[in-house]
């Protein structure tokens, strides 16, 4: 009997050895370039980042279409980083340097949105001013893009409905929260880098 208490103790100490001493971090898998999917939608969303917009340095914005994401630096440091919702197919948003030009905290688009009857209530939804005839008596009512920072044309970053795949007219849609801190952050005149 003693024999087996010696030997059961002897085997319970080396497995507990091989557990503890053996074990090691899971690797951190990076998400793969392109759009997000249902699967990768949460992790994008949970790999954002901001950190204090008072790092020292000139500002940058670096929007890469390929990762759907968008960089902010300070001091050439990364301070932010977050999903983004780009051009769909046939409105791709625009690749190049760009700076931005105008800023309005409660810009409203005045092509798309919707037209609405005299009491306010829509009466056709998603409308393009360019194609779509306003019926008469009705009003337009732009969609809101807050926090709006133009870059090119009639193309901005702004906070926007983020389904986890390029889905915008050509703007560059935010999470709120990060369009909010951004426009806080930057100025007109700060660069912004579109890329592939």
């Amino acid at each position: 009997m003693k024999f087996f208490k010696s030997v059961l103790f002897s085997v319970l100490l080396m497995a507990a050895f091989a557990i503890t001493g053996c074990e090691r971090t899971p690797p951190v898998r990076k998400i793969a370039p392109g759009p997000v999917t249902t699967d990768t939608r949460r992790r994008y969303e949970n790999d954002n980042l901001w950190i204090d917009a008072r790092i020292p340095g000139a500002p940058l914005i670096k929007l890469v279409l390929s990762e759907q994401r968008a960089y902010f630096y300070k001091g050439g440091k990364l301070a932010g980083m977050a999903p983004i919702s780009t051009g769909s197919e046939g409105n791709a948003t625009a690749t190049g340097h760009f700076r931005i030009t105008e800023m309005d905290p409660e810009h409203k688009s005045t092509l798309y949105g919707n037209y609405l009857d005299a009491s306010g209530k829509i009466i056709q939804l998603d409308v393009d001013t360019s194609k779509d005839s306003k019926p008469p008596g009705a009003t337009f009512d732009g969609a809101a893009m807050a926090h709006f920072m133009r870059i090119n044309g009639g193309t901005g970053m702004h906070e926007g409905f983020m389904p986890g795949y390029p889905d915008s007219h050509g703007c560059i849609r935010m999470p709120g929260w990060f369009a909010a801190a951004l426009y806080e952050a930057v100025s007109v005149g700060t660069p912004v880098t579109v890329e592939r």
